[in-house]
């Protein structure tokens, strides 16, 4: 009896040995490398898989995940003799699992020992002012250079960014007088740009002004010149008109004598108005000329006078 349970477990455990042995469940996104006597049999995707038990055996275990990790801290040297110390991260993801198996030993540790190197190559390429510049070209060289490496090991280098530059004490000194100065330079050029603006300013606000004077006199002696040109037109038509009239006149009946008359009428006035003005008399050098244009005033209105007496009453 006691041979018989002993027997039964024996059996029991053989099959859960088996079973251990031969079923395998490989979760979501990994892959296993199996080994058959020792030898790469085949590689096993996502589900469940039988094997032959004690000959198979999962050898590799690997995830298809994107994988992250650091890459240590390490000093460079810039194309100006500066040394530098720059860390980074990596992206990457296994792509073949049997390459990676058997590709490389580690090639976590190889891809971090390769893209030191190749960081190192770079920085050394380029000034010291550029690394700060010029990180993204630097990120795409060095994941160039490690992916063609790592192809090979089935392994493919998405990304690669360098998460901190650190230049020595003295050159940070450098850095920030450097960036105080260009500051205070850039400080200068924006107040010295708003004061010519402001200059610009103020001139073409006075250009612009003289302008508006210049056109305001301008219209003005336009317009006084309008008027005295209109006032002068006036007068010369009203003068044209009387002397039109006066002409008209003469060709009358007695307006060659009302012309006389009025005539003499003036002389007389003037000259007597000249008489007052001055203490010393002006006496014409032919006085007789005067009473000649006395008798010639008077002869004058008696014909004017008759000529109207003359004329018949409608």
């Amino acid at each position: 009896m006691d041979m018989s349970l002993l027997f039964g477990g024996l059996v029991a455990v053989l099959v859960i040995v088996v079973l251990v042995k031969t079923a395998r469940v490989v979760p979501q996104r990994e892959q296993f490398v199996v080994e058959r006597l020792g030898k790469y049999s085949k590689t096993l995707d996502a589900g469940f898989h039988i094997l032959v038990p004690f000959v198979d055996s999962v050898a590799y275990k690997h995830t298809l995940k994107e994988q992250t990790f650091d890459v240590a801290s390490q000093s460079c040297i810039t194309q100006d003799n500066i040394s530098v110390e720059i860390d980074g991260v990596i992206y990457m993801q296994v792509s073949d699992a049997r390459a990676a198996s058997y590709g490389i030993e580690d090639y976590r540790f190889a891809v971090s020992q390769l893209a030191q190197t190749t960081l190192r190559s770079e920085i050394g390429k380029i000034e010291l002012d550029r690394t700060f510049e010029e990180r993204e070209t630097i990120n795409a060289q060095v994941v160039d250079a490690v992916d063609r490496a790592a192809e090979p090991w089935g392994v493919k280098i998405l990304r690669y960014e360098i998460k901190d530059i650190v230049p020595p004490d003295s050159v940070k000194d450098a850095l920030e007088k450097q960036m105080r100065a260009e500051r205070e330079r850039r400080a200068v050029v924006a107040e010295s740009e708003g004061e010519r603006q402001a200059r610009i300013n103020v001139s073409e606000g006075d250009r612009q002004e003289a302008i508006n004077l210049s056109e305001a006199e301008k219209l003005r002696q336009i317009n006084e010149a309008e008027g005295r040109a209109q006032e002068i037109r006036l007068i010369a038509e009203a003068t044209a008109g009387g002397i039109r009239e006066v002409a008209s006149a003469l060709t009358e009946p007695g307006g060659r004598d009302a012309v006389n008359l009025r005539v003499a009428e003036q002389w007389v006035m003037q000259f007597g108005q000249l008489a007052k003005t001055n203490n010393t008399m002006i006496v014409p050098a032919q006085l007789g000329d005067v009473a000649t244009l006395v008798s010639t005033v008077m002869g004058s209105m008696e014909t004017m006078s008759s000529d109207k007496d003359a004329e018949p009453k409608q």
